[in-house]
């Protein structure tokens, strides 16, 4: 290992945060996480942990104090696509917020490295009306056309990050994340992935049983297991690159597959209602995973069925309590 860094993660109560502070504890660094929440699921290994909301700047300042080496921004208000089709004005400025104050605390800090969490949101959305859509490059975001809301503001932060570099010579990391998942992650409450969700309908379901999936089933996309996600993020942020990079995999399942992969991995048998009024985003989105290779000599290793056959058995453990409920109640 080289030297151990002083790192904050922000975000660190969520999903990606959680798993990347275990990571970088395990590398031997000293970690502080902040985030306006604790992780759910288990308690957090950083060194610190801080109750922080950081759309305030003068909590920036805090999480971001004491001579820290890296920052890697994941916090956001952020979820799937139910929640980020109706609440563009909520997240739009909550996420502008933090992400505006702590780019500045960060450099009034001096901290020397800075990595922002983008989103696949940001790409142009008649790029995306075809399932058989073709792999979206990081030039492809332009001309702009993203996801009303949240993708807007995603693709106005990667600007800023570039202003910072450029105005200041304030060295700064952006990755476009593309449908993470796997343990530890939201499951339910309107803010899951589209992954946790089937999950958390499966395990609900019986075998045999009938499952509701929004939109027609075919609308594609690429997952992403977190351990892989996490080794991207640390690889990039030890890269000297400083644009939009991909970090996804380019196996594109429809969600309609996507539903027949957990429940091989539940060992059951799954009809499908097919829910036309439900939000499904665009048509189809794909991860072209060119530069990052050209980057970082690495890319996604993990298959969607691997993933899945770790994240299943823990949704499906979580949700035992309220199957057996559901059980009782129809006796």
């Amino acid at each position: 290992m080289d030297k151990q860094k002083r790192i904050v993660v922000t975000g660190a109560g969520g999903f990606i945060g959680h798993h990347l502070v275990k990571r970088l504890k395990k590398d031997g660094h000293w970690v502080r996480g902040a985030d306006i929440k604790y992780p759910e699921y288990e308690a957090s290994a950083a060194d610190q942990f801080e109750i922080l909301d950081l759309r305030k700047y003068e909590n920036c300042l805090l999480a971001t104090r004491g001579g820290i080496d890296e920052v890697y921004n994941l916090a956001a208000d952020m979820g799937g696509i139910g929640y980020i089709t109706a609440n563009h004005a909520d997240i739009s400025r909550n996420n502008i917020l933090i992400n505006a104050q702590m780019l500045e605390a960060s450099r009034q800090n001096g901290v020397p490295r800075f990595l922002f969490s983008s989103s696949a949101c940001v790409y142009n959305q008649a790029k995306q009306k075809d399932p058989d859509v073709k792999p979206l490059r990081e030039e492809d975001a332009y001309p702009a056309d993203p996801e009303p809301g949240y993708g807007w503001e995603k693709l106005f932060a990667e600007e800023l990050c570039h202003y910072y570099y450029k105005d200041f010579g304030f060295e700064t990391r952006i990755v476009r994340f593309h449908n993470v998942y796997g343990p530890l992650g939201t499951y339910d409450g309107g803010k899951e992935k589209a992954p946790a969700a089937i999950s958390r309908k499966v395990a609900l379901a019986a075998d045999g049983g009938e499952i509701e999936v929004w939109g027609d089933g075919e609308q594609t996309r690429s997952f992403m297991y977190v351990d892989d996600c996490v080794e991207g993020l640390i690889r990039l942020m030890a890269s000297d690159y400083r644009d939009a990079l991909n970090l996804g995999t380019d196996e594109l399942v429809t969600i309609n597959e996507l539903v027949d992969m957990v429940a091989r991995v539940a060992g059951k048998r799954i009809r499908k209602r097919h829910n036309l009024t439900g939000p499904q985003g665009v048509r189809g989105r794909n991860s072209d995973n060119t530069r990052l290779r050209e980057v970082l000599g690495w890319e996604p290793s993990i298959r969607l069925e691997q993933g899945l056959a770790i994240t299943y058995p823990w949704i499906a453990s979580q949700v035992a309590p309220q199957r057996v409920a559901e059980m009782v109640d129809a006796v």
